[in-house]
């Protein structure tokens, strides 16, 4: 072996030392940025030249060390449990926030609440039923039922301006989606090249896994890897993404809540798609109509059958008495053909004289019709009974779905906090990465600085002792 050979095996070492503190740097430089996973730098020992015959000069040392690549610390396992959890997590996280939110515009049971406007309806009835000839008490009564008819209607218009935006949301997602799919694409073909030519993908198969998670979230697409490097995200057992190739996505259906048809998915100019899971999954369950189990289509038709179950009610009774002139009594509310009964209710009654709180034949100041009418809220079926149902079972729905989301959401930072506990960069880890290369530098430098010396004796003092 050449005396000189020394020197290659500490000028190895020192291009070694140098590259992991440069990578040790970028992990450092990194541990804040979203995605990324730390690396770290592959050696294998260079073994001795093989020296065979009667030259041979017996046991050799190795001839240094080889850089063989950058390893990224990530776990394919761990990472698919994170697209999983984070699909599951999507899905009921939309449900329950589009449920919390129409329940907050119900206002249920405060003051602001349909079922107290209802109560303060009929209590208006018991009053003008006590002074039957008063102007003021009729007053109260038909400011209570315009009252009672705007916000019947407002609650309305609030589930239909609830549901456009999660339409408008539904679009974007859509739009979402597929531009991270053509993404996923790119990087696919990227990280391809880049393994086949013997290059460090590391840094795209980051930014692609980041992309994934958001397209797991989105729509609940499942990742697989390719013994080339890709990955193929599938919805519904259809390929989204398949090497550099990506599919897309359209999405149609009505505008509005009125026209109660179904929101619907289906791949760029082929079948529909059957999305079950993710944020996108869970926007089109609750933009589903009623009989598909909608929770926003449901209590829009929720305020229609009040509206249409208070007419009928107050209607009925109504027009069994008669007005302070003996007219027989006609219809209290309206509801126009054509619409929504809940934003065509109306009140048919101008002043007192339009209304019918007698019996028939008893009397100008006889009140026991209006009595009647403020009896028709402690009926077992009537429509304060109607809306506490409706109110029930939306508060029940509502809490289940919350549920169900808390613990999806668990399910997610849990696989996340997993994922980072092996990929996750450690500062304590990198610093003491970091004084290790740092002594191997600072070791092979050393002895490149021994063999310096060493050569300089043997080639510039070496015979010349005595002279």
């Amino acid at each position: 072996m050449s005396t000189f050979s020394g020197l290659g095996a500490a000028s190895s070492a020192l291009a070694a030392a140098r590259r992991g503190m440069d990578l040790v740097g970028q992990n450092i430089a990194n541990q804040t940025t979203q995605g990324y996973t730390r690396q770290r730098l592959e050696t294998s020992a260079v073994g001795a030249v093989a020296a065979m015959g009667r030259f041979s000069v017996g046991a050799q040392p190795g001839q240094g060390v080889s850089v063989d690549g950058i390893s990224r610390l990530g776990d394919a396992v761990l990472d698919a449990r994170v697209r999983d959890t984070l699909a599951s997590s999507g899905y009921w996280s939309t449900k329950a926030s589009a449920a919390v939110a129409a329940e907050a515009a119900l206002a249920e049971p405060t003051k602001n609440g349909l079922a107290d406007r209802l109560s303060g309806f009929w209590s208006a009835w018991q009053d003008v039923s006590n002074t039957p000839d008063s102007t003021a008490a009729a007053a109260v009564v038909l400011t209570g039922a315009a009252t009672l008819v705007a916000q019947i209607a407002d609650g309305y218009r609030s589930v239909a301006s609830q549901w456009s935006s999660a339409r408008s949301s539904a679009d974007s997602m859509v739009t979402q989606l597929n531009s991270a799919a053509d993404q996923i694409a790119e990087l696919n073909g990227a990280i391809r090249v880049a393994t086949a030519s013997g290059g460090v993908p590391n840094d795209l198969i980051d930014r692609r896994n980041l992309l994934a998670q958001t397209v797991s979230r989105l729509s609940g697409a499942a990742g697989t890897l390719e013994a080339d490097g890709t990955m193929t995200l599938r919805i519904d057992g259809n390929a989204l993404v398949s090497g550099a190739t990506a599919r897309h996505v359209t999405i149609a259906g009505p505008a509005s809540i009125e026209a109660g048809a179904a929101t619907t998915l289906a791949w760029q100019g082929g079948p529909a798609v059957a999305m079950a899971s993710g944020e996108l999954g869970g926007v089109l369950s609750v933009l589903a109509p009623a009989g598909e189990g909608g929770v926003l289509a449901g209590l829009a038709e929720s305020h229609n059958a009040l509206a249409s179950a208070l007419a009928a009610a107050v209607n009925a009774q109504h027009r069994a008495g008669v007005t302070a002139s003996g007219a027989a009594g006609g219809d209290f509310f309206a509801i126009a053909a054509g619409g929504p009964a809940a934003l065509s209710l109306s009140v048919v009654p101008t002043g007192r004289d339009g209304l019918a709180l007698a019996a028939p034949a008893a009397g100008a100041l006889d009140s026991s019709n209006a009595d009647a009418l403020a009896g028709i809220g402690d009926r077992a079926d009537g429509p304060d009974a109607l809306w506490a149902d409706v109110v029930s079972r939306f508060a029940v729905a509502t809490a289940a779905d919350i549920g169900r989301a808390t613990r999806a959401e668990s399910g997610a930072v849990s696989a996340v906090a997993a994922q980072q506990s092996v990929a996750g960069v450690d500062n304590d880890e990198e610093t003491l990465n970091l004084l290790t290369y740092q002594t191997a530098y600072q070791a092979a430098a050393r002895v490149i600085t021994a063999v310096d010396e060493a050569l300089d004796i043997l080639i510039n003092r070496t015979g010349v002792v005595g002279r």
